[in-house]
């Protein structure tokens, strides 16, 4: 019997591909093993949103070469779609393929002949219409699904390559897309993430649905306790979004809004398609309808010609919206992006100092953002035993629980009373099994 190891470097979206690549070989005989261990098959799904990104691409490349050197090995995704000569010149890649046509990987690798030279099957991206419908028919060893629902990004950002690596926006069918929840549903999946690369233009190809009537026929599927969806931008945030979603119960309060800078000039120099004042607005607007919701962000900091005020400005504004938590981005140019070729490149001690600086901020913030929530009961769904008789899960505002319990209740969904916090973890007392 054959084997393959498929690995996701990067993103949930690339992470739910590797793994309906695998069950695809799997369907057809195939074991699958784990990446550090010998294999007949090596599927690397690769990342490029930095130029670190792609070093450790083929970093992985060249180990499981050198595991099995008889092995075939595909590269796919990002770094291959945007650089498929680079990936054909490392020595022992057998087949490249982009961001599209994963499908026909099994097929490529049974009719693959090792005497052959490199194939480059990778294809252009920017003319693709047609969501590439990949499905995991099952999830093994988890408590919450992630369901890839769109694909493709039309924002072009200036420091951002995906637009160029995923192509234009492409949205799953709707019908397709509530076959695989149903199914999930049924193999005993209480939550959902609906995943894409830029998840609120879903439905803008299709034009008979939109993202928010997609959650709704979600939310009527039978099983399903707990919805939540990847990052959005404030754009999508009005009052009839927020309404609608809270008389929904089972969409939870967190939302991941993206921000990257608080400061309007650093906005205008990265195409960002709105200001501080629109984000502020959203904001204003799910905590008007979600008193307790968490949001989250990413910021970058050190963008080209981003001044100390600058900084100071966009540090001022992330301290007003009293996030949970910022995910923290030094800016890294990228090839082939309108910013890496911009003048006023800031020094890396600068970015260095200036992450740490929003880094502590961002703790500041989380550990008060927890605090309020101390004496409370919960809702938690626990996913996982850390230790023997700790338990670990998140509230439906992503607040992680820990809690002991002599019984296994990994996958339930248990009300809970926060007892305590330090730092990013809270200690909970499970009230009624």
């Amino acid at each position: 019997m054959k084997t393959v190891a498929s690995h996701a470097l990067g993103c949930k979206v690339n992470q739910y591909e590797s793994e309906a690549i695998a069950e695809l070989f799997e369907q057809k005989g195939y074991t699958i093993v784990d990446m550090e261990q010998p294999a007949d098959v090596y599927i690397i799904n690769t990342c490029t949103v930095t130029n670190f990104g792609d070093k450790k691409s083929r970093q992985l490349i060249r180990k499981v070469k050198r595991q099995n050197p008889d092995s075939i090995i595909v590269v796919a995704g990002c770094y291959a779609q945007t650089a498929p000569n680079e990936i054909m010149a490392i020595d022992g890649v057998n087949i490249v393929v982009g961001t599209k046509d994963r499908k026909q990987i099994l097929k490529l690798v049974e009719n693959y002949d090792k005497k052959e030279q490199t194939q480059n099957c990778v294809s252009e991206i920017m003319q693709e219409r047609e969501f590439e419908d990949l499905s995991i028919q099952k999830l093994e060893n988890r408590t919450r699904a992630y369901l890839k629902i769109q694909d493709g990004c039309s924002q072009f950002c200036s420091y951002c390559i995906i637009p160029y690596a995923r192509g234009p926006i492409r949205s799953r069918k709707p019908e397709d897309v509530i076959s695989e929840v149903i199914r999930l549903s049924k193999n005993g999946f209480q939550e959902v993430i609906l995943a894409g690369i830029h998840v609120a233009s879903y439905g803008k190809d299709l034009k008979n649905i939109t993202l928010l009537e997609m959650i709704q026929k979600v939310h009527n599927i039978e099983g399903i306790k707990r919805i939540r969806f990847s990052s959005i931008e404030p754009n999508i945030v009005t009052k009839e979004f927020a309404e609608t979603l809270s008389k929904l119960p089972k969409v939870c309060d967190h939302f991941h809004l993206s921000l990257q800078s608080g400061c309007d000039k650093t906005l205008y120099a990265m195409n960002r398609k709105y200001n501080t004042e629109r984000y502020r607005q959203a904001v204003n607007i799910l905590r008007e309808y979600m008193p307790s919701v968490a949001i989250t962000t990413d910021m970058i900091v050190g963008f080209p010609n981003e001044s100390e005020e600058d900084f100071l400005n966009s540090y001022q504004f992330a301290k007003e919206m009293e996030f949970s938590k910022i995910h923290v981005f030094p800016y890294s140019p990228k090839r082939g992006t309108p910013a890496a070729t911009m003048s006023g490149q800031i020094p890396n001690s600068i970015k260095n100092e200036r992450s740490q600086k929003l880094i502590a901020l961002s703790q500041q913030m989380t550990e008060l953002f927890l605090s309020r929530f101390v004496g409370k009961e919960m809702e938690v769904l626990y996913e996982r035993e850390i230790e023997q008789n700790i338990y670990e899960g998140h509230t439906t505002n992503y607040i992680k629980v820990h809690t002991k319990s002599n019984q296994n209740i990994t996958n339930k969904m248990i009300k809970t009373s926060i007892i305590s916090q330090k730092g990013e973890i809270v200690q909970g007392i499970v009230t009624k099994l």
